[in-house]
């Protein structure tokens, strides 16, 4: 049997951006995905926050967006249903694009099938064993079953995960006695506004977004025009487990629980794929660790959350950009040590701030006047210039700051979106996956480098207002190191860190 680098299980964003990553450095792994052709589930339907940098980093974000700009910070947002300004605050970290997934996988599957990725479609892990070698996996396909060794297995294949099941990860968290239940639907012209809200009789305007009710919450959004989706959360109102598959008529009546009003909701009258489902207890829970031996999770394999502000995309695709990177080394054989450990004590705390705001919100949407009167004072610190800049953080996941192990005040964060003096981007730089030292002093630093120069690029280049004098950036866009002066030893302690210690530069131009 022939080994194989690296197993990724689920074709879902997550692990088809992982695989990409792993291309783009040489290494092809194999995606196995149960289902016969890419998914045409509509869960998410946008992608907010960091990960649309991390997107750009590598062209992507211009191909998915269909604009072929540079992603635009997003002049507000919303918080528990809250509006949040975003006009007043500096550095703006919340970005965001309008996509539903099915055309993210789509497209990511053709970026990482241009890569020479090898998807195999109805292909199912069903088992596997760790050894000292790797993994042994079993799948069961159409053609029959298999065993497929490989060095690394990643499982990017949802929340009720088999790989984190069968690694024997524990999953802790709590489930909340909560159903929420969202669908297409068709609604008379004439209660739909010309602003993306609802205009009901004996109710009035319901704006686009959670709106909260005394007896739970309405949702209403038309990402594209004449395609309304509506949903509603209910409180202390389990189902049983065997309750039949959600209907129209389910949700109609659920939307007249919640609002005390009949609303005239129909099937949807547009081609497919449609939304119709039901979350029947509200899963807050996060992996115990995201690494066990030679196996990895990312996304929701790793984490589930409540989806309101649509935090799961940005999660997990900053996941699969940060565990990309670091297992190629580890293939190669040029990952130091604890590279593959900073998976983990990186994303994990990431996790954690997401698990947090997600639950806060759910708070602050639940019934009750002392919530009312709680979101009354937190919609006055959202409007304040600080509380709009700090959930900004927050949603976008800038606030997480990774230990890279140097102080410098722009070290440990994503790369500041800056322009070159030559019209170039910062991403421009980074679509390569390759490290990149960012010399803004004049070329002192390309001689410290040289012993690295067969993993990591270096520019010479000059910016108005530079924030640094260089920049060491990681693959994943983060900083590594900086400096605001040309300190040799503080880079080559940070270029051993990640990407090894410095080959003989003989060799190098050999």
């Amino acid at each position: 049997m022939t080994e194989t680098d690296v197993v990724i299980s689920g074709a879902g964003p997550n692990g088809l951006l992982v695989a990409g990553e792993l291309a783009l450095a040489g290494v092809r792994p194999v995606v196995l995905e149960q289902l016969p052709e890419p998914s045409e589930e509509l869960k998410a339907n946008g992608i907010v926050g960091q990960a649309n940098r991390a997107l750009d980093l590598r062209g992507l974000y211009q191909e998915l967006s269909g604009t072929g700009q540079a992603p635009e910070p997003m002049p507000g947002y919303i918080f528990a249903g809250m509006q949040v300004p975003f006009a007043d605050v500096v550095d703006n970290p919340m970005y965001g694009m309008m996509i539903q997934q099915p055309r993210v996988v789509r497209q990511l599957v053709d970026w990482v099938q241009s890569l020479g990725v090898e998807i195999r479609w109805g292909h199912e892990l069903v088992g596997f064993e760790q050894g000292a070698a790797g993994v042994l996996i079993d799948v069961t396909s159409p053609s029959g079953d298999y065993t497929l060794p490989a060095t690394y297995l990643v499982g990017a294949d949802g929340g009720r995960s088999p790989v984190r099941k069968k690694a024997g990860i524990e999953f802790p968290g709590l489930t909340t006695d909560v159903v929420a239940r969202v669908a297409h639907v068709s609604l008379p012209d004439e209660l739909r506004s010309g602003y993306g809200e609802l205009n009901v009789p004996g109710l009035g305007r319901i704006p686009f977004g959670h709106n909260r009710f005394d007896r739970g919450v309405l949702i209403y959004a038309e990402f594209q025009p004449g395609r309304s989706m509506v949903g509603t959360i209910e409180y202390a109102s389990l189902l049983p487990d065997d309750a039949p598959e959600i209907t129209i008529d389910e949700l109609r009546a659920s939307v007249h629980r919640v609002v005390g009003a009949d609303v005239p909701l129909a099937p949807p009258n547009w081609p497919g794929p449609h939304a119709l489902r039901r979350i029947n207890g509200q899963n807050t829970r996060q992996a115990a660790q995201y690494r066990a031996g030679n196996v990895f999770l990312v996304g929701d394999a790793a984490h589930v959350h409540s989806a309101m502000g649509g935090p799961g995309l940005n999660l997990g695709m900053q996941d699969a950009m940060n565990l990309g990177w670091k297992l190629a080394a580890a293939v190669q054989g040029r990952a130091p040590d604890g590279l593959l450990d900073s998976y983990h004590s990186e994303r994990w705390p990431a996790g954690q701030r997401v698990m947090m705001h997600s639950k806060a919100q759910a708070a602050l949407m639940a019934a009750g006047p002392e919530v009312t009167a709680l979101r009354t004072l937190f919609g006055e610190l959202l409007a304040t210039p600080d509380g709009s800049a700090h959930i900004a953080g927050v949603l976008a996941g800038s606030d997480v700051r990774y230990d890279v192990g140097d102080g410098h005040r722009l070290s440990g964060y994503l790369v500041p979106a800056l322009t070159l003096s030559d019209g170039r981007r910062i991403a421009e730089l980074l679509h390569s996956g390759r490290p990149v030292l960012l010399d803004l002093s004049g070329g002192y630093c390309a001689d410290a480098v040289s012993g690295w120069q067969d993993r990591v690029d270096v520019v010479v280049a000059t910016v108005v207002d530079r924030p640094a004098a260089a920049l060491l950036i990681r693959p994943d866009g983060y900083v590594a190191w900086a400096a605001d002066e040309f300190d040799e030893d503080g880079l080559r302690a940070a270029l051993h860190r990640w990407f090894g210690p410095e080959a003989e530069v003989a060799a190098l131009s050999a």
